[in-house]
């Protein structure tokens, strides 16, 4: 799932910071290097937010007899941008007619965590002829851990990565014409 509200600050954001740089810049011109560490400054730009819902299940053998079961509904937030950190001198072109080449980074999974108030404990159980078993202290974690493995995925399957590097090449994009610039191309790593 998008969240707009999020797209929208981020990018406002952006534009704002790099705005002010262009506008100072405007007079003499801004170089590759300085438009690069105003860009670099702003460390990752998350531009899409995916929530995904799991069904976990896990199965643990005891010994000598029995098993303990969980079943976990977990809710994640999934969040896609670019690391503009990691951006280098020769991701940044500027033209002495204002024109900008900006190569961004692929985009990745910048963050997944467990929406706590969405996530529960559906069923867990051991055995019924075991009951001197004691109930595993991290089976819950570990189906927690699994379910944000395959929430991830999901993400992925579904096409969070594509849809990140289209918000981050628009975003980029915008903010630089906002900020003065004539022709602005963005790039993703890889291309040509």
């Amino acid at each position: 799932m998008l969240k707009k509200s999020h797209v929208v600050f981020a990018t406002l954001l952006v534009m704002v910071v790099v705005g002010v740089f262009w506008r100072r810049t405007a007079r003499s011109g801004p170089d590759a290097a300085a438009v690069l560490a105003q860009v670099r400054q702003m460390n990752q730009l998350a531009t899409v937010r995916y929530t995904v819902q799991k069904v976990v299940g896990l199965r643990e053998e005891k010994q000598p007899l029995g098993s303990e079961s969980i079943l976990l509904i977990l809710q994640a937030r999934v969040e896609a941008g670019v690391d503009l950190a990691s951006m280098q001198p020769g991701d940044v072109t500027v033209h002495h007619d204002r024109s900008v080449v900006v190569t961004l980074p692929k985009a990745q999974i910048l963050n997944v965590a467990v929406d706590e108030k969405e996530t529960k404990v559906w069923d867990r159980q051991k055995t019924w002829w075991t009951p001197w078993v004691p109930y595993s202290l991290d089976l819950e974690q570990r189906a927690r851990m699994k379910g944000l493995e395959t929430a991830r995925q999901a993400a992925i399957d579904m096409g969070i990565l594509a849809n990140a590097q289209q918000n981050a090449e628009r975003s980029v994009r915008t903010l630089l014409g906002f900020g003065g610039a004539k022709n602005v191309t963005v790039l993703a790593a890889g291309s040509s």
